[in-house]
């Protein structure tokens, strides 16, 4: 009962816009004061243990590296080779934004972040060239999921933390993923773009001179995922690792390569870092109290005997979670979904024989979805702020792209085999 009320609350914090720490440090202050048998100390106790995890550091690495990314020239460059693949083809500056959030996404690892990137670049020269500004950031912000899917996205390391999964496993398995999301969104701008006279960006299709030219230009970013990747999978360095050779990497190359990159700079590149950390581990402190409430109170095997008594079918579950993490998504934040549902989630999904890397990408990709859906969608609210954009007309500029996205969902969540192909190679 005590707990009911704690979840409560918590539900009350949120849908009343408290942010996501406090919300979860009062609902379970609240629990151990109502409960009164159980110490407060305890509390204070997970939350600090929870910040003594060896994969965490791999987020500020990650989110310095994110950050790194917008004062290092890297962005134009990736744009402009983006440019030379797509931009003949029809809605070509659409084809660019897709295409350029699956390069930038395996290097800023954060959906806002690249969002936000792709709202100050492409969203006014779209514009320029005669887009509609609901498509261009309907466009933008659909592009923005396939961020959190390919590696080395912020939620594939808080899941793989939380759940104890491999974090390599985890950035393998959302490869492939990420590639359909990219190829899906292509398509369906092709298809839109045919239909309203989106013409291509460039005049021909860019020669094998010119698409050389830049990729030389941005090659050294490019090497920067392979690096990464392949780091892991030789087991050359683990992905906490992974994030502290990426920043040397990337400094050096931005400075001594593209030399746009000042020193001086530095400062506000890790005061910026120091910032989203902060929010970021605040966040994971405090869920992690409340996880321990929950596993306390057996709320995670109270939830697996009620599901299993529905079906014991795999299948049945995946189904069933899709279903419930959709509808979760348009009120909750993803990453606050992210963190407090993963605790319910995983002991039933393990204990009815799923793959917990699938499962942890199936999971992801449900609540991307929900950062495009009224009425807390995260990504549509920034986007639609960023440029003026009206959400109502967004919304149904989004309409393909939601079908593009679930689509993928149902493919990833019935056909394992999807997610779990390159995963499976690092055995």
């Amino acid at each position: 009962m005590i707990v009911l009320i704690s979840l409560s609350i918590l539900l009350i914090c949120f849908f009343a816009n408290i942010p996501i720490a406090t919300s979860l440090i009062f609902s379970s202050l609240i629990y151990f004061v109502l409960a009164g048998d159980a110490p407060l100390v305890i509390l204070a106790q997970r939350m600090v243990a929870a910040t003594e995890k060896i994969p965490l550091l791999a987020i500020p690495f990650f989110v310095t590296l994110g950050t790194l990314m917008t004062y290092s020239g890297i962005s134009k460059r990736m744009m402009a080779f983006a440019d030379t693949l797509t931009g003949h083809m029809p809605g070509g500056l659409a084809q660019v934004n897709v295409l350029l959030s699956t390069l930038m996404g395996g290097l800023s690892a954060s959906s806002n972040a690249d969002a936000a990137m792709d709202c100050k670049m492409l969203v006014p020269e779209m514009e320029r060239y005669g887009y509609s500004k609901a498509f261009s950031v309907a466009v933008t912000a659909a592009s923005a999921q396939i961020t959190p899917i390919i590696p080395p996205g912020i939620a594939l390391i808080i899941y793989g933390f939380i759940a104890n999964v491999s974090i390599a496993k985890m950035f393998m398995a959302g490869i492939i993923p990420g590639i359909m999301m990219c190829v899906g969104e292509m398509v369906m701008v092709n298809i839109i773009s045919k239909k309203r006279g989106y013409l291509p960006h460039r005049q021909s299709r860019a020669t094998f001179r010119e698409i050389w030219n830049e990729f030389k230009k941005a090659f050294w970013a490019l090497s920067l995922m392979i690096i990464v990747i392949g780091g892991i999978r030789m087991g050359i360095f683990t992905p906490t690792e992974a994030g502290s050779i990426a920043i040397i990497y990337i400094l050096i190359v931005s400075i001594f390569v593209y030399k746009e990159f000042k020193i001086i700079q530095l400062k506000n590149v890790l005061l910026e870092s120091a910032r989203a950390t902060g929010t970021v581990m605040i966040i994971v402190m405090a869920a992690a109290g409340f996880a321990w409430i929950i596993t306390w109170e057996g709320v995670a095997s109270v939830i697996t005997g009620i599901v299993t008594t529905l079906s014991t079918n795999p299948v049945v579950y995946i189904a069933i979670i899709n279903v419930f993490l959709l509808i979760v998504g348009m009120f909750l934040e993803g990453s606050t979904a992210l963190i407090v549902l993963i605790p319910l989630l995983v002991p039933t999904a393990s204990a009815l024989g799923i793959d917990l890397v699938h499962f942890g990408i199936v999971i992801i990709l449900n609540l991307a979805i929900g950062t495009l859906t009224p009425p807390m969608g995260t990504i549509l609210f920034l986007t639609c702020g960023l440029t003026g954009a009206k959400v109502d007309e967004v919304v149904r500029e989004l309409i393909p792209f939601y079908a593009v996205l679930l689509s993928v969902l149902l493919m990833i969540s019935f056909i394992p085999e999807i997610v779990l192909f390159l995963p499976n190679l690092l055995k």
